[in-house]
């Protein structure tokens, strides 16, 4: 019910982490992958040949994702290398943890940019491929600030918070096409954040989850995967949590 042969997605952010476990996952059900980065260009090169040494394909794509030229061009190339896109996972994002009256309109823009605007421009210039797909997907990842909001994280929060009216209004309006748009609200992914103050606040950290410890990337991965495939055809204007019990709303 998993089998995503013959589907072609693209992942943001897909080089690393959470990304990079979704790109794995989607080629070892079949889809062909396209990994878009911004600066991890390395990272990315490497999920590509790990995907190719398995005898799946993949190819990375640079871009900025809040740059709305630079995306319709990443997808007109995916569309020339690949034929289409079935699948598009919007997880490359971007939050500064700071008390919100000592963040600046600056900060606001680049999380903004990242988190709202990339969402949105990815969004439009796939949209029609996926509507001509008859199966498309799209599946956002965020954080749990985007349903719950969190002290020091109210920008990143913000934004996100618009993606997932995002998805339910596509949800409603691509739905007669067979398109499906969710997303996908996650606890604390370890390896996501900087090793030195995980480890160092750990204990306190597992504390506020019902299922004592944090997140993984393998915790992520499975979920995109149903949601990109036949299995998940029913599944529309969601948000599921993947957060171990940190909230339970």
């Amino acid at each position: 019910m998993t089998d995503l042969k013959g589907r072609i997605a693209l992942v943001t952010g897909g080089g690393r982490d959470v990304g990079a476990a979704i790109c794995k996952m989607l080629a070892e059900r079949g889809a062909s992958v396209a990994v878009n980065y911004h600066s991890s260009k390395v990272d990315a090169e490497g999920v590509v040949a790990e995907i190719e040494r398995t005898g799946g394909k993949a190819k990375a794509y640079q871009a900025d994702i809040a740059d709305p030229t630079v995306v319709k061009k990443m997808i007109a190339d995916i569309k020339n290398d690949f034929g289409g896109l079935d699948i598009l996972v919007n997880n490359a994002g971007l939050v500064f943890r700071k008390k919100f009256t000592e963040s600046t309109p600056e900060d606001w823009k680049k999380q903004v940019d990242t988190c709202l605007y990339g969402a949105l421009n990815c969004s439009h210039s796939a949209g029609p491929l996926l509507e001509t797909s008859g199966r498309g997907r799209i599946i956002s990842i965020m954080g749990d600030s985007s349903r719950v909001g969190e002290s020091g994280l109210a920008i990143g929060a913000a934004a996100r918070a618009g993606t997932i009216a995002l998805m339910k209004s596509l949800a409603r309006e691509w739905g007669r096409s067979g398109v499906t748009a969710n997303s996908i609200s996650l606890g604390l992914i370890e390896t996501a954040h900087d090793k030195a103050w995980v480890d160092a606040n750990r204990d306190k950290l597992v504390k506020a989850y019902a299922i004592r410890r944090l997140g993984l990337p393998s915790d992520v991965a499975p979920l995109v995967t149903l949601l990109a495939s036949d299995a998940g055809a029913w599944i529309t204007g969601q948000v599921i949590s993947v957060n171990g019990g940190y909230s339970m709303v």
